[in-house]
């Protein structure tokens, strides 16, 4: 490949690691689907549950567009490839734009499947109803979700990606593609690792990380791990 092609690949590579692990350096800068469609997804504070529907949606979304955009750029930085043109590109970057497109129609299609009765087939939506009382749904949990998300004195902790969040009567993990939510009372908390540091981020005291298997007595409610 020419230096152009190279010099692209690596700084896209880079970007895409960054855009979807996103380090201290993105959050800083801005550059996370949570602040560039902030306006859209509102504010987590006053709406928990909607505000995380739409954010797992909205990242999904954006991730599998990364092979298109790649692709796009590259009919910019190999233009001798004439890629823009399908007759006149190599067959292996034909094969290429087929992946990339065939990711974010595969996305669309299963964001507007959870999306789909008010949101009520979003995995996120489909737990909180196993929680939910005959005579009502799951809009009533996620309202009693929401109200103790606002409340001061709830714990939450971890980097973005990998949250943990206790409040009076619910343990959740929220995760880049999805919200883990167990109602405390039907829970089974099993440690299952242990690491000893010597020095942790924010003192000089040392510091011991748990990984904890949270496991939900109620049937369908998957287990998840927190630390």
């Amino acid at each position: 490949m020419d230096s152009p092609e190279v010099t692209f690949t690596l700084a896209y590579l880079v970007f895409a690691v960054c855009f979807v692990f996103t380090p201290t350096e993105f959050h800083s800068a801005g550059l996370t689907v949570q602040n560039l469609l902030s306006g859209w997804l509102g504010s987590e504070d006053a709406a928990f549950v909607p505000y995380h529907l739409r954010r797992t949606s909205a990242t999904l979304l954006c991730h599998s567009l990364l092979p298109l955009g790649y692709y796009v750029g590259m009919c910019f930085a190999a233009s001798e490839k004439q890629l823009y043109s399908l007759g006149q590109a190599p067959e292996a970057w034909r094969l290429f734009l087929l992946l990339a497109v065939t990711l974010p129609t595969i996305a669309s299609t299963l964001i507007y499947y959870w999306s789909c009765d008010q949101w009520a087939r979003h995995p996120l939506a489909r737990t909180l109803a196993l929680y939910a009382l005959p005579q009502s749904g799951w809009r009533a949990v996620a309202s009693s979700v929401n109200t103790e998300f606002r409340r001061i004195d709830k714990f939450a902790t971890g980097a973005p990606g990998a949250r943990v969040i206790v409040t009076d009567t619910w343990v959740m993990k929220v995760t880049t593609y999805r919200v883990h939510a167990a109602r405390q009372q039907d829970v089974h908390l099993t440690v299952t690792g242990s690491r000893q540091h010597a020095l942790s981020a924010d003192s000089s005291l040392p510091v011991q990380l748990l990984t904890i298997h949270v496991a939900s007595a109620s049937p369908g409610v998957r287990a998840f791990d927190i630390r």
